[in-house]
């Protein structure tokens, strides 16, 4: 279902969330008939080309056919504004999908998400901390992906480099990504693209470091092997990949880079482009992501990441006769049954027991190797964004940094000061 909303320049989610909270606004009693039967509304994205939504809303019906679950689909550029919108003016979804967790705290402190903290998790499940504001429940996961590293098998062989084996540190990393430039024939070692993820999300979570504590100097290391990279031709230049809008599909799928440091959504796309054209046919796998120190690498140990989860949690003004409903719906989205269904389309879900993982790799075009395997399923997966009203504030000043430092318009040293000065008076 596509639809098309208009939304008043100017308005920010803050303040739409605030109009959310005052207008009293919420679903009718339409979608319960007579007979008991109901729709239940779950706002999306990109519906088309991202079937987990769809795959979810048809597996619940299957088990439950009194209930429908009616997908809408949102603009994902624009989800959480278009959103937001909605619920000011109470006509919002009944189930809201979480998209980005950052943002969980502005539908949260305008009262617009039900407390679900009775709804059944499985053992195992990832994610379910990110959702909990003040020991509150406020949604639930279902998909949990976590940064790995992709690398393509024939580029190592035919640069006569040591594939990675699950024991990197970084330091193995760069090495690699040195010799692999020079012995390929105008392919790079590496791959980094232009997002603050790709060196803060490991720079956090290996550090077991807190963005909102306002100290940013353990970063430094991170960026100085970064820019070695590039200024040794071993990356792209952080200034090429956003003058030239490369994108990271393109770079690894068509064999222009050996390595890629990315979230493991990337299975399903690079997957779908290889049966497609879209990327080159070659032999690939994943490796843990490089570590910081020897300490948690190797396939004994686990190694250390960073994700977010994506979750579901139910507008705090829905028909009360929907309700448990919706909860049950929240609870089927987080189970076995359901992470097995997304892992056979190459979704990653919360929950990765042995059966799950053994349909993950059964797709069709994923790699068989045991390491993809232990990579997938093996991590300590640190959130990138903590559940805090000053989570996006502080993102914002460091992705300004981080566009600064690999740039190279400012010192490292300047950048993470000006940060750090940044976020005491602006955020505190």
């Amino acid at each position: 279902m596509k639809r098309i909303i208009t939304v008043t320049a100017g308005l920010t989610i803050g303040a739409l969330a605030l109009a959310g909270c005052s207008s009293g606004g919420g679903n009718s009693s339409d979608g319960v008939a007579e007979d008991g039967s109901l729709t239940l509304t779950l706002s999306a994205w990109s519906v088309a080309t991202t079937p987990e939504f769809q795959l979810l809303a048809d597996a619940f019906h299957e088990k439950n056919p009194n209930v429908t679950v009616e997908v809408k689909d949102y603009d994902p550029a624009e989800y959480n504004t278009l959103l937001t919108t909605d619920l000011a003016a109470g006509k919002g979804p009944d189930i809201i999908t979480q998209k980005e967790v950052k943002f969980l705290t502005t539908f949260q402190e305008g009262g617009q998400l039900l407390d679900v903290s009775d709804v059944a998790l499985p053992d195992g499940i990832g994610g379910a901390d990110s959702y909990t504001v003040d020991g509150t429940a406020y949604a639930t996961p279902y998909r949990q992906d976590s940064w790995v590293l992709f690398y393509n098998k024939d580029l190592f062989e035919q640069a006569g480099v040591d594939a990675p084996d699950g024991s990197w540190t970084w330091d193995d990393y760069d090495a690699a990504a040195e010799e692999l430039t020079a012995n390929l024939d105008g392919a790079k070692g590496a791959y980094e693209h232009s997002w603050q993820s790709t060196l803060q999300g490991f720079a956090n979570a290996q550090n077991g470091a807190d963005i909102l504590a306002g100290d940013y100097g353990y970063m430094k290391p991170f960026y100085e092997r970064v820019l070695k990279l590039q200024d040794d031709g071993a990356q792209e230049s952080f200034n090429t990949v956003t003058a030239n809008q490369l994108t990271y599909q393109g770079e690894f799928g068509k064999q222009k880079t050996a390595m890629l440091p990315m979230g493991s959504w990337f299975v399903a796309t690079l997957i779908a482009q290889q049966a497609s054209g879209d990327a080159d046919d070659f032999e690939w796998g994943i490796a843990p992501a490089p570590q910081l120190d020897a300490s948690t690498t190797g396939t004994d140990a686990t190694p250390v990441t960073f994700g977010d989860p994506t979750g579901f949690g139910i507008n705090a003004n829905i028909n009360e006769d929907k309700v448990d409903a919706a909860k049950e719906f929240l609870a089927f989205a987080a189970s076995e049954e359901a992470a097995t269904a997304l892992a056979e389309i190459g979704i990653t879900p919360a929950l990765l027991t042995d059966p799950v993982v053994d349909a993950y790799f059964a797709t069709e075009g994923a790699p068989q190797d045991e390491l993809s395997k232990f990579a997938v399923q093996t991590h300590e997966t640190l959130p990138e964004n903590p559940a805090s009203n000053k989570t996006a504030a502080v993102q914002n000043i460091l992705n300004d940094m981080h566009s600064a430092i690999l740039s190279e318009s400012t010192s490292v040293d300047d950048a993470i000061a000006e940060a750090e000065s940044r976020v005491a008076s602006e955020v505190g």
